[in-house]
């Protein structure tokens, strides 16, 4: 196939509407398999796409160098032709010389049928485009969380990587870290009784990011690549790199940033494999008036029947709760366990006396490979699968949340009670405005957005009877940037 029928082939593959993507949640998406990855013992070529942030990250993991695994940097690929070319010359010289090819475009990079692996780094709303192209391409894929910006896209990209046979790994390392994976166990083994609420938190200082306005693109930006699937309108923000996380064009708040590990882990120790039967959220922006527009304080219920999955959000100062800051807390009928970091864990007994510690951590991208040259994706920790339940659960929060009408603190508790959970929701909701208090909040003056109770087909992954909340499953891509529909061939 030329570049140009390449080029070409990817581009129409592309163009399926936003209303069939919400439409069907079942059906296939990419038509042929493509060939298989390269024998295992032969050398890997990746390309790591996106590489100013987490991206250095990738590129450490894959570097071929003394002591390094059998994979070598072939293509480094960013929008930003400072930091990409910066990058590309820094591991050529990891790599004895051997320099990556630097492209802005991900899609020059996908022409080259030599590249085995892409490894996906870029912001929240090119992560399931970027990985389905790849998939579309023949690759095998490394990518970053949350695996989508909303809950359809991830769902595509699952399918495509069964109906090629690819491997397509999530970037939540924890489930390779041995501490985690007993302390999960654990849990499930019952030692704390029967396990009614896992609690996620992610209590991470954040400040403002700066009044809106109209700024100037940073030179040595393709602005056009860089918004790629998401609306290409003037920068509303002071700082152009990592600030995009608040806003919902291009992320999906703490939620879906740092609190995406979180909620991996909370699901994952519940031993639920498909989404919840409810949710609802509330919570604001507070403290400050900024560019951003996603909630930095946010408590999202997740119901699963007999069991809940609760996540909290502060962004603003506050303490610890039951140890943990970032982290996770199983609530069991005999004790409770917590996840404090990402790879250690502690039991305690109902009386709070300890009573097991797990620890240790890992190599994700070492578990990745293994799959890759196995060729099977039930070896891999952090399946795509997993990675698309955990980020559409922070998804389906947030739609909640933007559903939200925003009225008074007492007005707020009203709505809430009635939203019967197996979690303590009055404790939740007193400890979050204690905590805003402890900020110097007037909450005589405060104003939270109060969701609705979003009921919810699991199998489907579909609302219950509420157009304007499954229109919120996915979005209206630009032209030549649109995530493959569902039965797309």
């Amino acid at each position: 196939m030329s570049k140009r029928n390449r080029r070409q082939f990817l581009e129409e593959s592309m163009l399926a509407t936003a209303a069939a993507v919400a439409a069907n949640s079942t059906g296939k998406v990419f038509g042929q398999d493509q060939p298989q990855s390269k024998s295992p013992n032969e050398r890997l070529n990746v390309a790591v796409v996106g590489v100013n942030g987490r991206g250095s990250s990738h590129l450490g993991a894959f570097a071929n160098g003394p002591g390094r695994r059998d994979t070598v940097i072939t293509h480094i690929c960013d929008v930003d032709q400072a930091v990409g070319g910066k990058k590309a010359e820094e591991v050529g010289k990891r790599q004895g010389g051997i320099t990556p090819k630097f492209e802005e475009d991900i899609r020059k990079v996908l022409e080259d049928k030599s590249v085995d692996i892409v490894s996906i780094a870029t912001p929240n709303h090119w992560h399931s485009l970027a990985a389905a192209w790849a998939i579309l391409a023949g690759k095998d894929v490394y990518v970053e969380k949350p695996v989508s910006h909303n809950v359809s896209e991830g769902r595509r990209v699952v399918e495509g990587a069964r109906v090629h046979k690819k491997i397509c790994q999530t970037g939540t390392q924890c489930r390779s870290n041995p501490g985690l994976i007993q302390a999960i166990e654990y849990v499930k083994s019952g030692k704390i009784g029967e396990l009614k609420v896992a609690r996620g938190l992610c209590y991470k200082r954040r400040p403002s990011i700066g009044p809106r306005g109209v700024y100037e693109v940073p030179k040595g930006i393709n602005y056009d690549l860089w918004c790629g699937p998401a609306p290409m309108g003037p920068l509303t923000r002071p700082k152009f790199h990592y600030d995009w996380h608040w806003q919902w064009d291009f992320g999906n708040g703490d939620l879906g940033n740092q609190g995406i590990h979180q909620m991996d882990i909370a699901r994952w120790g519940l031993g639920i494999d498909e989404l919840c039967k409810s949710v609802f959220s509330y919570g604001g922006r507070l403290g400050y008036e900024d560019a951003g527009e996603t909630a930095n304080t946010q408590v999202v219920v997740c119901d699963y029947g007999k069991k809940s999955l609760v996540f909290e959000v502060r962004g603003l100062e506050t303490k610890h709760y039951k140890g943990a800051g970032v982290g996770v807390i199983f609530e069991g009928t005999d004790g409770y366990l917590v996840i404090p970091s990402y790879d250690t864990g502690v039991a305690f007994d109902k009386d709070g006396k300890e009573v097991a510690k797990f620890e240790g951590s890992a190599d994700h991208f070492a578990n990745f490979l293994a799959a890759v040259r196995s060729r099977k994706h039930t070896d891999l920790n952090a399946d795509i699968l997993e990675g698309h339940l955990s980020s559409a659960l922070c998804h389906l929060g947030n739609i909640s949340y933007r559903l939200g009408a925003k009225m008074g603190v007492d007005a707020a508790w009203k709505a809430i009670e009635p939203a019967k959970t197996s979690d303590n929701a009055k404790d939740t909701f007193e400890r979050t405005m204690a905590h805003l208090k402890d900020n110097k909040l007037d909450l005589a003056s405060v104003e939270l957005a109060v969701g609705p109770v979003l009921p919810l087909n699991p199998k489907t992954e579909r609302f219950t009877d509420n157009e304007e909340a499954n229109a919120m499953l996915t979005r209206n891509y630009r032209k030549g940037f649109e995530v493959p529909g569902a039965g797309t061939a």
